[in-house]
Protein backbone atom coordinates (compact mmCIF):
# COMPACT_ATOMS: atom_id res chain seq x y z
CA UNK A 1 0.00 0.00 0.00
CA UNK A 2 1.32 3.63 -1.27
CA UNK A 3 2.07 5.54 1.98
CA UNK A 4 -0.07 8.88 2.03
CA UNK A 5 3.28 11.14 2.40
CA UNK A 6 4.41 9.92 -1.42
CA UNK A 7 1.09 10.93 -3.08
CA UNK A 8 1.69 14.29 -0.80
CA UNK A 9 5.28 14.49 -2.04
CA UNK A 10 4.16 14.22 -6.11
CA UNK A 11 1.51 16.89 -5.34
CA UNK A 12 3.59 19.35 -3.57
CA UNK A 13 6.19 19.27 -6.21
CA UNK A 14 3.53 19.36 -8.81
CA UNK A 15 2.32 22.84 -6.91
CA UNK A 16 5.54 24.07 -6.92
CA UNK A 17 6.70 23.45 -10.20
CA UNK A 18 3.24 25.00 -11.48
CA UNK A 19 4.25 28.06 -9.23
CA UNK A 20 7.75 27.98 -10.85
CA UNK A 21 5.48 28.69 -14.33
CA UNK A 22 6.50 24.97 -15.87
CA UNK A 23 3.67 23.60 -18.28
CA UNK A 24 2.35 19.98 -16.22
CA UNK A 25 0.56 17.12 -16.82
CA UNK A 26 -0.07 14.34 -13.83
CA UNK A 27 -0.67 10.99 -14.05
CA UNK A 28 -2.78 8.83 -11.41
CA UNK A 29 -3.62 5.01 -11.46
CA UNK A 30 -6.81 4.50 -11.64
CA UNK A 31 -7.55 0.64 -12.01
CA UNK A 32 -5.59 -2.35 -11.23
CA UNK A 33 -6.05 -5.65 -12.11
CA UNK A 34 -3.55 -8.63 -11.25
CA UNK A 35 -0.34 -8.20 -10.08
CA UNK A 36 0.68 -3.89 -10.27
CA UNK A 37 3.88 -2.29 -9.97
CA UNK A 38 2.32 0.66 -8.15
CA UNK A 39 -1.44 0.69 -6.54
CA UNK A 40 -4.25 2.98 -7.62
CA UNK A 41 -3.89 7.25 -6.60
CA UNK A 42 -0.02 6.43 -7.16
CA UNK A 43 0.99 9.56 -8.93
CA UNK A 44 3.49 11.05 -11.74
CA UNK A 45 3.99 14.58 -12.82
CA UNK A 46 5.23 15.60 -15.93
CA UNK A 47 6.74 18.57 -16.86
CA UNK A 48 6.83 20.31 -20.94
CA UNK A 49 10.78 19.47 -20.66
CA UNK A 50 9.89 15.92 -19.87
CA UNK A 51 11.16 15.90 -16.81
CA UNK A 52 9.32 13.89 -14.00
CA UNK A 53 8.50 12.48 -10.32
CA UNK A 54 6.73 10.01 -9.06
CA UNK A 55 5.57 6.61 -10.37
CA UNK A 56 2.84 4.85 -12.04
CA UNK A 57 4.25 1.79 -13.31
CA UNK A 58 8.00 1.22 -14.39
CA UNK A 59 9.80 0.13 -18.09
CA UNK A 60 8.14 0.96 -20.87
CA UNK A 61 4.70 1.64 -19.39
CA UNK A 62 6.17 5.16 -17.68
CA UNK A 63 8.16 6.09 -21.03
CA UNK A 64 4.83 5.74 -22.60
CA UNK A 65 3.28 7.74 -20.24
CA UNK A 66 5.44 10.69 -20.55
CA UNK A 67 5.78 10.37 -24.04
CA UNK A 68 1.60 10.83 -24.12
CA UNK A 69 2.16 13.31 -21.45
CA UNK A 70 3.25 16.13 -23.91
CA UNK A 71 0.46 15.71 -26.10
CA UNK A 72 -1.86 15.94 -22.85
CA UNK A 73 0.41 19.37 -22.05
CA UNK A 74 0.07 20.58 -25.97
CA UNK A 75 -3.65 19.78 -26.41
CA UNK A 76 -5.28 19.67 -23.17
CA UNK A 77 -7.21 16.92 -23.81
CA UNK A 78 -7.13 14.28 -20.62
CA UNK A 79 -7.73 10.99 -21.60
CA UNK A 80 -7.26 7.30 -19.61
CA UNK A 81 -4.17 5.22 -20.89
CA UNK A 82 -5.10 1.44 -20.52
CA UNK A 83 -2.23 -1.36 -20.14
CA UNK A 84 -1.62 -4.66 -20.03
CA UNK A 85 -0.34 -8.38 -21.42
CA UNK A 86 -0.41 -11.36 -20.98
CA UNK A 87 2.14 -13.38 -18.66
CA UNK A 88 3.94 -15.06 -21.66
CA UNK A 89 5.18 -11.42 -22.89
CA UNK A 90 4.94 -9.45 -19.32
CA UNK A 91 9.49 -9.11 -19.64
CA UNK A 92 9.26 -7.86 -23.12
CA UNK A 93 7.23 -5.01 -22.39
CA UNK A 94 8.08 -3.78 -18.49
CA UNK A 95 4.72 -5.57 -17.06
CA UNK A 96 6.74 -8.06 -15.45
CA UNK A 97 4.30 -9.01 -13.34
CA UNK A 98 1.76 -9.48 -16.15
CA UNK A 99 -1.19 -7.24 -14.67
CA UNK A 100 -2.95 -4.77 -15.53
CA UNK A 101 -2.92 -1.27 -15.02
CA UNK A 102 -4.93 2.26 -16.04
CA UNK A 103 -3.62 5.73 -15.75
CA UNK A 104 -5.45 8.89 -15.97
CA UNK A 105 -3.74 11.12 -17.45
CA UNK A 106 -4.79 15.40 -17.45
CA UNK A 107 -2.72 18.85 -17.54
CA UNK A 108 -2.47 20.52 -14.69
CA UNK A 109 -3.87 24.35 -15.03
Amino acid sequence: MMQSKDRLDVLTIAEQWKRDGRALALATVIKTWGSAPRPVGAHLVIDGDGNFEGSVSGGCVEGSVITEAMDVIADGQARTLSFGVADETAWEVGLSCGGEIAVYLERVT
